[in-house]
């Protein structure tokens, strides 16, 4: 199966929730009038696009057919055109910088987010690209995350920082480090507890991994990553506020899309915060984590 129709197949529930209201609204033709917009409106903000950018969508289709009659695939095609406009600024793949020696990625995000297998998978993406990586189990408060990124590190071959659970782990980020900088690896991700519910502890935690890695490194980390569980929906927003407030987050990765219908989620975090969205992820395999296309999601969304 193709990328595009894995990505298809796993926005399914997305796509349902957003094509049958747009089939039930426009189904043999209808004018596109102050009624019509009205309900489409209502129909984006439950697909989880949010109030904002559900008004700057139905604006758009307003300028563009409005008082005419339309069909449903003028619709689909018009808005899939409309959300891929709002997209295309953030799509930007997770580059390495070359001149940086190892380019080091912290990866944050609530627990259960997808944050450790996002990690084994950009390690096993970065490896089979012939990239030297280290990846960091920083979060020592979860024996699992450490199991599960040892792990990986047996998959993709690649060396595994970790300790016993409860460790320090700025201490261990700044060990992972120091022994990514002298195996000259290209990069080096660190995995973080993440206890949204307990902000100080998370904040403190973070500030003091972000002050020992600049120490051996003023410019590191160079990309901080949140993972985002599509499944939450709006409440996506408050977790990158949190973490931009904690963490200065630099982008964006969106896992767990096959498993939801609120994959509209991701248009609205565009419109709103422009994050750049370096992958997204529609499935369990390492190859169910891609580069963002906002072409390919926007008619996707739509049921094209």
């Amino acid at each position: 199966m193709n990328w595009f129709s894995r990505l298809k197949a796993g926005l399914a529930k997305s796509s349902a929730k957003l094509g049958d209201g747009i089939a039930g609204l426009f189904k043999g033709g209808r004018k596109l009038d102050d009624a019509a917009i009205a309900e489409l409106e209502e129909l984006l903000i439950q697909a989880d696009l949010g109030p904002a950018t559900a008004a700057k969508l139905a604006s758009a289709l307003t300028k563009r057919r409005f008082e005419r009659e339309v069909s449903e695939g003028e619709i689909r095609t018009a808005l899939a055109e409309e959300i891929a406009a709002i997209l295309a600024p953030v799509a930007r793949p997770l580059t390495l910088d070359p001149a940086k020696k190892p380019h080091v990625v912290l990866v944050v995000g609530v627990n259960g987010s997808g944050k450790t297998t996002t990690i084994g998978k950009l390690a096993q993406q970065l490896k089979a690209a012939g990239k030297r990586v280290t990846m960091a189990a920083g979060d020592t408060f979860r024996a699992a995350a450490i199991d599960q990124l040892k792990i990986w590190g047996e998959r993709t071959g690649c060396p595994v920082v970790a300790k016993q659970p409860g460790a320090d782990s700025a201490g261990l980020a700044f060990e992972a480090l120091e022994q990514a900088k002298a195996r000259g690896d290209d990069a080096l991700l660190i995995d973080t507890a993440g206890r949204l519910q307990n902000k100080t502890e998370l904040m403190a935690e973070l500030a003091k991994i972000l002050r020992v890695v600049k120490k051996l490194d003023p410019a590191a980390p160079h990309t901080v990553l949140l993972v985002l569980d599509a499944n939450i929906g709006q409440n996506a927003h408050q977790q990158v506020e949190v973490f931009r407030a904690t963490a200065q987050v630099t982008g964006l990765a969106v896992t767990k899309l096959d498993g939801t219908a609120k994959g509209g989620v991701v248009v609205a975090l565009a419109e709103r915060f422009g994050l750049p969205l370096h992958a997204i992820g529609v499935g369990e395999g390492a190859d169910d984590l891609r580069p963002f296309d906002p072409k390919d999601f926007a008619r996707s969304l739509v049921g094209l």
